[in-house]
Protein backbone atom coordinates (compact mmCIF):
# COMPACT_ATOMS: atom_id res chain seq x y z
CA UNK A 1 0.00 0.00 0.00
CA UNK A 2 1.52 3.30 -1.19
CA UNK A 3 1.99 5.88 1.78
CA UNK A 4 3.49 9.44 0.94
CA UNK A 5 5.41 9.14 4.01
CA UNK A 6 8.20 7.06 2.39
CA UNK A 7 8.67 10.02 0.16
CA UNK A 8 9.60 11.78 3.73
CA UNK A 9 11.55 9.04 5.34
CA UNK A 10 13.72 9.27 1.93
CA UNK A 11 14.49 12.80 2.54
CA UNK A 12 15.49 12.50 6.61
CA UNK A 13 17.75 9.23 5.09
CA UNK A 14 19.54 11.88 2.32
CA UNK A 15 19.46 14.61 5.30
CA UNK A 16 20.15 12.29 8.43
CA UNK A 17 21.56 14.43 11.50
CA UNK A 18 19.31 13.00 14.02
CA UNK A 19 17.22 9.62 14.70
CA UNK A 20 13.79 9.88 14.10
CA UNK A 21 10.44 9.28 16.03
CA UNK A 22 7.43 9.18 14.18
CA UNK A 23 3.85 10.25 16.08
CA UNK A 24 0.87 9.11 15.00
CA UNK A 25 -2.60 7.55 16.32
CA UNK A 26 -2.31 3.57 17.08
CA UNK A 27 -3.16 1.51 13.41
CA UNK A 28 -2.33 4.62 10.92
CA UNK A 29 0.60 2.52 9.33
CA UNK A 30 3.49 3.73 11.22
CA UNK A 31 5.49 -0.03 11.57
CA UNK A 32 4.36 -1.02 8.24
CA UNK A 33 5.82 2.22 6.13
CA UNK A 34 9.22 1.72 8.14
CA UNK A 35 9.39 -1.72 7.69
CA UNK A 36 8.81 -1.43 3.80
CA UNK A 37 10.95 1.80 3.94
CA UNK A 38 13.71 -0.21 6.05
CA UNK A 39 14.22 -3.32 3.36
CA UNK A 40 14.39 -1.59 0.32
CA UNK A 41 15.93 1.24 1.45
CA UNK A 42 18.73 -0.55 3.23
CA UNK A 43 21.18 -3.34 3.34
CA UNK A 44 19.98 -4.66 6.67
CA UNK A 45 16.88 -3.90 8.70
CA UNK A 46 16.58 -4.96 12.55
CA UNK A 47 13.10 -4.55 13.94
CA UNK A 48 13.00 -4.44 18.02
CA UNK A 49 9.33 -4.61 18.80
CA UNK A 50 8.89 -4.02 22.63
CA UNK A 51 5.21 -4.75 23.07
CA UNK A 52 5.77 -8.08 21.15
CA UNK A 53 8.79 -8.76 22.93
CA UNK A 54 9.24 -7.13 26.32
CA UNK A 55 12.51 -8.93 26.70
CA UNK A 56 14.71 -6.93 24.85
CA UNK A 57 13.08 -3.57 26.94
CA UNK A 58 16.21 -4.80 29.19
CA UNK A 59 18.73 -3.82 26.31
CA UNK A 60 18.35 -0.01 27.06
CA UNK A 61 19.28 -0.55 30.33
CA UNK A 62 22.20 0.99 29.49
CA UNK A 63 21.85 4.11 27.33
CA UNK A 64 25.12 3.69 26.03
CA UNK A 65 24.85 3.21 22.61
CA UNK A 66 27.65 0.95 21.93
CA UNK A 67 26.74 -1.11 24.56
CA UNK A 68 23.33 -1.09 23.08
CA UNK A 69 24.37 -1.80 19.53
CA UNK A 70 26.48 -4.65 21.01
CA UNK A 71 23.46 -6.28 22.41
CA UNK A 72 21.55 -5.53 19.40
CA UNK A 73 24.41 -7.61 17.27
CA UNK A 74 24.44 -11.00 19.31
CA UNK A 75 20.98 -11.37 19.75
CA UNK A 76 20.01 -10.78 15.85
CA UNK A 77 23.42 -12.20 14.50
CA UNK A 78 23.89 -8.83 12.18
CA UNK A 79 26.46 -6.36 11.79
CA UNK A 80 25.17 -3.16 12.16
CA UNK A 81 26.70 -0.33 9.67
CA UNK A 82 26.05 2.55 8.37
CA UNK A 83 23.98 0.50 6.05
CA UNK A 84 21.40 -0.93 8.89
CA UNK A 85 18.17 0.58 9.78
CA UNK A 86 17.27 0.15 13.44
CA UNK A 87 13.68 0.47 13.86
CA UNK A 88 12.53 0.45 17.93
CA UNK A 89 8.92 -0.40 17.67
CA UNK A 90 5.98 0.66 19.91
CA UNK A 91 8.65 2.85 21.60
CA UNK A 92 6.04 3.84 23.99
CA UNK A 93 6.57 0.50 26.30
CA UNK A 94 10.14 1.48 26.73
CA UNK A 95 10.89 5.00 27.88
CA UNK A 96 14.67 4.51 28.02
CA UNK A 97 14.37 3.87 24.51
CA UNK A 98 13.21 6.95 24.09
CA UNK A 99 15.70 8.85 26.94
CA UNK A 100 18.83 7.03 24.93
CA UNK A 101 17.82 8.56 21.13
CA UNK A 102 19.45 11.63 22.30
CA UNK A 103 22.56 9.54 23.02
CA UNK A 104 22.41 8.13 19.44
CA UNK A 105 22.41 11.90 18.21
CA UNK A 106 25.12 13.10 20.19
CA UNK A 107 27.57 10.30 20.15
CA UNK A 108 26.48 7.70 17.57
CA UNK A 109 24.96 10.10 14.70
CA UNK A 110 26.34 7.54 12.04
CA UNK A 111 23.60 5.35 12.51
CA UNK A 112 20.26 4.92 11.17
CA UNK A 113 17.28 4.87 14.38
CA UNK A 114 13.65 5.26 13.77
CA UNK A 115 11.20 5.15 16.72
CA UNK A 116 7.46 4.62 16.41
CA UNK A 117 4.68 4.50 18.80
CA UNK A 118 1.16 4.99 20.10
CA UNK A 119 0.01 7.04 22.96
CA UNK A 120 3.40 7.89 23.45
CA UNK A 121 2.78 10.83 25.89
CA UNK A 122 0.50 8.49 27.67
CA UNK A 123 3.83 6.54 28.61
CA UNK A 124 5.59 9.12 29.91
CA UNK A 125 6.30 10.26 33.77
CA UNK A 126 8.16 13.35 35.42
CA UNK A 127 11.14 11.32 35.27
CA UNK A 128 10.92 10.72 31.52
CA UNK A 129 10.82 13.36 28.91
CA UNK A 130 11.20 13.69 25.54
CA UNK A 131 14.16 14.46 23.75
CA UNK A 132 13.70 17.49 22.08
CA UNK A 133 16.30 19.10 19.93
CA UNK A 134 18.13 15.78 20.07
CA UNK A 135 16.17 13.75 17.73
CA UNK A 136 13.39 14.47 14.43
CA UNK A 137 9.54 14.19 14.58
CA UNK A 138 7.68 12.81 11.53
CA UNK A 139 3.82 12.94 12.28
CA UNK A 140 1.96 10.23 10.60
CA UNK A 141 -2.14 10.36 9.93
CA UNK A 142 -4.35 7.94 8.28
CA UNK A 143 -4.45 7.46 4.63
CA UNK A 144 -5.68 10.70 2.96
CA UNK A 145 -7.85 10.56 0.35
CA UNK A 146 -5.37 10.21 -2.68
CA UNK A 147 -3.82 7.84 -1.33
CA UNK A 148 -7.02 5.75 -0.63
CA UNK A 149 -7.71 6.36 -4.29
CA UNK A 150 -4.09 4.77 -5.28
CA UNK A 151 -4.97 1.79 -2.97
CA UNK A 152 -8.15 1.39 -5.36
CA UNK A 153 -6.38 1.70 -8.24
CA UNK A 154 -7.16 5.25 -9.61
CA UNK A 155 -3.66 6.41 -10.61
CA UNK A 156 -4.73 8.17 -13.55
CA UNK A 157 -7.83 10.06 -12.21
CA UNK A 158 -4.94 11.90 -9.29
CA UNK A 159 -2.56 12.19 -12.48
CA UNK A 160 -5.63 13.69 -14.06
CA UNK A 161 -6.72 16.17 -11.02
CA UNK A 162 -2.94 17.22 -11.31
CA UNK A 163 -3.92 18.73 -14.03
CA UNK A 164 -7.15 20.35 -13.76
CA UNK A 165 -6.84 24.48 -13.40
CA UNK A 166 -9.44 26.25 -11.83
CA UNK A 167 -10.92 27.54 -15.37
CA UNK A 168 -11.28 23.85 -16.48
CA UNK A 169 -14.23 21.66 -16.75
CA UNK A 170 -14.36 18.15 -15.48
CA UNK A 171 -16.93 15.86 -17.26
CA UNK A 172 -20.39 14.78 -15.49
CA UNK A 173 -19.00 11.35 -15.86
CA UNK A 174 -15.44 11.77 -14.04
CA UNK A 175 -17.25 13.97 -11.67
CA UNK A 176 -19.64 11.66 -10.59
CA UNK A 177 -17.22 8.67 -10.55
CA UNK A 178 -15.14 10.98 -8.26
CA UNK A 179 -18.05 11.62 -5.81
CA UNK A 180 -18.70 7.96 -5.61
CA UNK A 181 -15.05 7.18 -4.76
CA UNK A 182 -15.41 9.75 -2.29
CA UNK A 183 -18.83 8.77 -0.85
CA UNK A 184 -16.86 4.81 0.20
CA UNK A 185 -13.83 7.35 1.94
CA UNK A 186 -16.45 8.60 3.79
CA UNK A 187 -17.82 5.03 4.54
CA UNK A 188 -14.16 3.30 5.19
CA UNK A 189 -11.93 6.18 6.11
CA UNK A 190 -8.27 5.83 6.09
CA UNK A 191 -7.11 2.99 8.44
CA UNK A 192 -4.77 0.79 6.48
CA UNK A 193 -6.47 -2.49 7.71
CA UNK A 194 -10.44 -1.44 6.58
CA UNK A 195 -9.03 0.02 3.18
CA UNK A 196 -7.22 -4.42 2.82
CA UNK A 197 -9.96 -5.57 4.45
CA UNK A 198 -13.10 -4.16 2.13
CA UNK A 199 -10.29 -4.92 -1.17
CA UNK A 200 -9.96 -7.84 -0.02
CA UNK A 201 -13.66 -8.30 0.71
CA UNK A 202 -15.32 -6.25 -1.39
CA UNK A 203 -17.77 -6.17 1.57
CA UNK A 204 -18.38 -3.32 3.60
CA UNK A 205 -19.76 -5.18 5.80
CA UNK A 206 -16.42 -7.08 7.02
CA UNK A 207 -14.49 -3.55 6.82
CA UNK A 208 -17.10 -2.68 9.69
CA UNK A 209 -15.97 -5.52 11.76
CA UNK A 210 -12.70 -4.17 11.04
CA UNK A 211 -13.73 -0.97 11.96
CA UNK A 212 -15.48 -2.70 15.53
CA UNK A 213 -12.02 -4.08 16.16
CA UNK A 214 -9.93 -1.06 16.09
CA UNK A 215 -11.99 0.81 18.23
CA UNK A 216 -12.38 -1.47 20.50
CA UNK A 217 -8.59 -1.60 20.63
CA UNK A 218 -8.19 2.55 21.36
CA UNK A 219 -10.46 1.17 24.40
CA UNK A 220 -8.16 -1.34 25.98
CA UNK A 221 -5.22 1.06 25.60
CA UNK A 222 -7.23 3.49 27.72
CA UNK A 223 -7.69 0.94 30.66
CA UNK A 224 -3.38 0.11 29.74
CA UNK A 225 -1.95 3.45 30.03
CA UNK A 226 -4.53 5.50 31.67
CA UNK A 227 -5.32 5.75 35.80
CA UNK A 228 -8.62 3.98 36.97
CA UNK A 229 -9.78 7.87 37.96
CA UNK A 230 -9.87 8.97 34.21
CA UNK A 231 -10.91 5.75 32.28
CA UNK A 232 -14.52 6.76 32.65
CA UNK A 233 -14.23 10.34 30.99
CA UNK A 234 -11.92 9.23 28.21
CA UNK A 235 -15.02 7.32 27.29
CA UNK A 236 -16.93 9.48 27.64
CA UNK A 237 -15.30 12.00 25.34
CA UNK A 238 -14.36 9.42 22.62
CA UNK A 239 -17.52 8.50 22.34
CA UNK A 240 -18.74 12.11 22.40
CA UNK A 241 -16.47 14.07 19.90
CA UNK A 242 -17.68 12.25 16.80
CA UNK A 243 -20.81 13.57 17.13
CA UNK A 244 -19.82 16.76 17.74
CA UNK A 245 -17.31 17.44 15.30
CA UNK A 246 -18.05 20.74 13.79
CA UNK A 247 -19.93 22.14 17.34
CA UNK A 248 -18.07 24.50 19.80
CA UNK A 249 -17.15 22.23 22.51
CA UNK A 250 -19.42 22.91 26.17
CA UNK A 251 -18.80 20.67 28.55
CA UNK A 252 -22.59 20.23 29.35
CA UNK A 253 -23.10 18.95 25.89
CA UNK A 254 -20.46 16.25 26.47
CA UNK A 255 -21.98 14.76 29.69
CA UNK A 256 -23.63 16.41 31.94
CA UNK A 257 -23.36 14.26 35.21
CA UNK A 258 -19.16 15.06 34.94
CA UNK A 259 -17.30 18.02 35.93
CA UNK A 260 -15.62 20.63 33.16
CA UNK A 261 -12.13 19.99 34.85
CA UNK A 262 -12.62 16.02 34.50
CA UNK A 263 -13.79 16.58 30.60
CA UNK A 264 -11.61 19.20 29.52
CA UNK A 265 -8.29 16.56 30.98
CA UNK A 266 -9.57 13.62 29.05
CA UNK A 267 -10.08 16.24 26.17
CA UNK A 268 -5.92 16.81 26.76
CA UNK A 269 -5.38 13.03 26.98
CA UNK A 270 -6.71 12.15 23.93
CA UNK A 271 -5.32 15.26 21.99
CA UNK A 272 -1.51 14.00 22.67
CA UNK A 273 -2.95 10.75 21.93
CA UNK A 274 -3.78 11.67 18.27
CA UNK A 275 -6.77 10.25 18.60
CA UNK A 276 -8.69 13.64 18.63
CA UNK A 277 -7.29 16.91 17.08
CA UNK A 278 -8.40 20.51 18.29
CA UNK A 279 -9.74 23.39 15.93
CA UNK A 280 -8.94 26.29 17.51
CA UNK A 281 -10.46 29.61 17.13
CA UNK A 282 -8.48 32.70 15.84
CA UNK A 283 -8.81 36.24 15.42
CA UNK A 284 -7.29 35.92 12.02
CA UNK A 285 -5.81 39.55 12.41
CA UNK A 286 -2.38 38.56 11.42
CA UNK A 287 -0.07 35.70 11.34
CA UNK A 288 0.53 33.44 12.92
CA UNK A 289 -3.34 32.37 13.33
CA UNK A 290 -1.81 30.95 16.32
CA UNK A 291 -1.14 34.57 17.95
CA UNK A 292 -4.48 35.59 19.04
CA UNK A 293 -6.79 32.56 20.36
CA UNK A 294 -9.48 32.68 22.14
CA UNK A 295 -10.45 29.91 24.90
CA UNK A 296 -13.56 28.64 21.98
CA UNK A 297 -12.42 25.30 20.35
CA UNK A 298 -13.81 22.29 18.10
CA UNK A 299 -12.42 19.09 17.96
CA UNK A 300 -12.53 16.76 14.98
CA UNK A 301 -12.11 12.52 14.73
CA UNK A 302 -9.03 10.82 14.17
CA UNK A 303 -10.14 8.98 11.02
CA UNK A 304 -13.56 9.66 9.14
CA UNK A 305 -14.66 6.54 8.54
CA UNK A 306 -14.32 6.08 12.58
CA UNK A 307 -16.01 8.78 12.74
CA UNK A 308 -19.25 7.60 11.11
CA UNK A 309 -18.94 4.35 12.17
CA UNK A 310 -19.36 5.45 15.65
CA UNK A 311 -22.39 7.77 15.03
CA UNK A 312 -24.18 4.54 12.82
CA UNK A 313 -24.09 6.52 9.63
CA UNK A 314 -23.14 4.00 6.81
CA UNK A 315 -26.56 3.50 5.93
CA UNK A 316 -27.30 7.41 5.29
CA UNK A 317 -23.94 7.65 3.73
CA UNK A 318 -24.87 5.21 0.95
CA UNK A 319 -28.51 6.04 0.65
CA UNK A 320 -28.35 10.05 0.52
CA UNK A 321 -27.88 11.31 -2.76
CA UNK A 322 -25.95 15.07 -1.09
CA UNK A 323 -23.07 14.31 1.12
CA UNK A 324 -22.74 17.51 2.29
CA UNK A 325 -26.02 17.27 4.23
CA UNK A 326 -25.35 14.17 5.65
CA UNK A 327 -24.96 14.38 9.65
CA UNK A 328 -26.22 17.87 9.38
CA UNK A 329 -22.57 18.91 7.18
CA UNK A 330 -20.40 17.31 9.78
CA UNK A 331 -19.12 14.30 7.77
CA UNK A 332 -18.04 16.91 5.25
CA UNK A 333 -16.52 19.26 7.71
CA UNK A 334 -14.63 16.44 9.55
CA UNK A 335 -13.14 15.45 5.93
CA UNK A 336 -11.52 18.54 4.63
CA UNK A 337 -9.97 18.88 8.68
CA UNK A 338 -8.47 15.80 8.38
CA UNK A 339 -7.39 16.20 4.44
CA UNK A 340 -5.43 19.86 5.67
CA UNK A 341 -4.27 17.64 8.31
CA UNK A 342 -2.58 15.22 6.09
CA UNK A 343 -1.35 17.36 3.75
CA UNK A 344 1.05 19.96 5.95
CA UNK A 345 4.86 18.82 6.20
CA UNK A 346 5.04 16.54 7.81
CA UNK A 347 8.22 17.18 9.93
CA UNK A 348 6.22 19.89 11.46
CA UNK A 349 3.51 19.79 14.14
CA UNK A 350 -0.19 21.24 12.28
CA UNK A 351 -2.84 22.65 13.47
CA UNK A 352 -6.19 23.56 12.43
CA UNK A 353 -8.15 26.72 13.10
CA UNK A 354 -11.87 28.07 12.46
CA UNK A 355 -13.19 31.64 12.47
CA UNK A 356 -16.06 33.28 14.79
CA UNK A 357 -17.81 36.25 15.80
CA UNK A 358 -20.16 36.56 18.19
CA UNK A 359 -22.50 39.79 17.57
CA UNK A 360 -26.34 40.12 18.48
CA UNK A 361 -28.10 39.72 15.37
CA UNK A 362 -24.65 39.11 12.99
CA UNK A 363 -23.05 35.62 14.30
CA UNK A 364 -20.78 34.44 11.83
CA UNK A 365 -18.15 31.28 11.87
CA UNK A 366 -15.97 30.35 9.46
CA UNK A 367 -15.29 26.46 8.89
CA UNK A 368 -11.41 26.75 8.81
CA UNK A 369 -8.70 29.44 8.61
CA UNK A 370 -5.71 28.39 6.50
CA UNK A 371 -2.00 30.40 5.55
CA UNK A 372 -0.55 29.82 2.28
CA UNK A 373 2.74 31.85 1.58
CA UNK A 374 2.11 34.51 3.70
CA UNK A 375 -1.99 35.15 3.29
CA UNK A 376 -4.61 34.10 5.07
CA UNK A 377 -7.81 32.50 3.34
CA UNK A 378 -11.17 31.31 5.68
CA UNK A 379 -12.25 27.93 4.11
CA UNK A 380 -15.94 27.18 4.36
CA UNK A 381 -17.28 23.45 3.59
CA UNK A 382 -20.66 24.47 2.35
CA UNK A 383 -23.15 23.67 -0.68
CA UNK A 384 -25.26 25.77 -2.48
CA UNK A 385 -25.05 29.54 -4.71
CA UNK A 386 -21.59 31.22 -3.60
CA UNK A 387 -24.23 34.56 -2.92
CA UNK A 388 -25.66 32.72 0.12
CA UNK A 389 -22.33 32.00 1.71
CA UNK A 390 -22.92 34.31 4.08
CA UNK A 391 -20.37 33.85 6.63
CA UNK A 392 -17.69 34.09 4.28
CA UNK A 393 -18.65 37.23 2.99
CA UNK A 394 -18.61 38.61 6.19
CA UNK A 395 -15.20 37.42 6.93
CA UNK A 396 -13.94 38.83 3.68
CA UNK A 397 -14.94 42.47 4.41
CA UNK A 398 -13.68 42.35 7.66
CA UNK A 399 -10.11 40.44 6.85
CA UNK A 400 -9.90 41.75 3.31
CA UNK A 401 -8.05 38.03 2.51
CA UNK A 402 -7.18 37.25 -1.34
CA UNK A 403 -10.16 35.88 -1.74
CA UNK A 404 -12.34 32.83 -0.10
CA UNK A 405 -12.25 28.93 -0.22
CA UNK A 406 -15.84 27.06 -0.41
CA UNK A 407 -15.44 22.49 -0.99
CA UNK A 408 -18.44 21.67 -1.95
CA UNK A 409 -19.92 18.67 -4.66
CA UNK A 410 -20.15 20.93 -7.18
CA UNK A 411 -17.98 21.95 -9.70
CA UNK A 412 -14.65 24.25 -9.72
CA UNK A 413 -14.68 27.54 -10.60
CA UNK A 414 -13.60 30.96 -9.41
CA UNK A 415 -16.63 33.49 -9.29
CA UNK A 416 -17.34 36.37 -7.34
CA UNK A 417 -14.06 36.67 -5.93
CA UNK A 418 -14.86 32.83 -4.52
CA UNK A 419 -12.67 29.86 -5.21
CA UNK A 420 -14.94 26.83 -5.12
CA UNK A 421 -13.33 23.03 -5.22
CA UNK A 422 -14.69 19.92 -5.00
CA UNK A 423 -13.96 17.93 -2.23
CA UNK A 424 -12.78 15.60 -3.91
CA UNK A 425 -10.17 18.01 -5.04
CA UNK A 426 -8.76 18.99 -1.53
CA UNK A 427 -5.24 17.51 -2.28
CA UNK A 428 -5.01 19.91 -5.08
CA UNK A 429 -5.92 23.17 -3.10
CA UNK A 430 -2.33 24.73 -2.93
CA UNK A 431 -1.87 24.62 -6.04
CA UNK A 432 -5.33 26.11 -7.15
CA UNK A 433 -5.05 28.85 -4.70
CA UNK A 434 -1.40 29.40 -5.94
CA UNK A 435 -2.70 29.65 -9.50
CA UNK A 436 -5.68 32.15 -8.23
CA UNK A 437 -3.29 34.27 -6.61
CA UNK A 438 -1.32 35.03 -9.47
CA UNK A 439 -3.81 35.09 -12.11
CA UNK A 440 -5.72 37.35 -9.85
CA UNK A 441 -2.57 39.44 -9.04
CA UNK A 442 -1.70 40.25 -13.27
CA UNK A 443 -5.36 41.04 -13.74
CA UNK A 444 -4.78 44.22 -11.09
Amino acid sequence: MFRTITSHLASWKKNHRSPLLIRGARQVGKSYSVEQFGKTEFNNFISLNFDLNPGLISIFDSRDPDSIISQIEILFRVRITKDTLIFLDEIQECPNAITSLRYFKELRPDLFVIGAGSLLEFAFTEDIRMPVGRIQFLNMFPLSFYEFMKAMGEENLISFLNTVSYSDTISSAVHEHLLSLLRTYFVLGGMPEVIVSHNETKSFLEASYVQDSLIETYKRDFYKYAQSSELIHLQTVFSAIPRMVSEQIKYVNIDRESRSRDLKKALHLLTLARVITPVSSTDASGLPLGATLSSRQKYIFLDIGLMQHLCGLNTEILSQKDMMQINKGNLAEQFIGQELLALEDPFISSELYFWARDKQGSSSEIDYCITRKGKIYPIEVKSGTTGKLRSLRIFMDEKKPPFGIRFWEGEISFHDNILSIPLYMVGEAGRLIDEVFESEKNNI
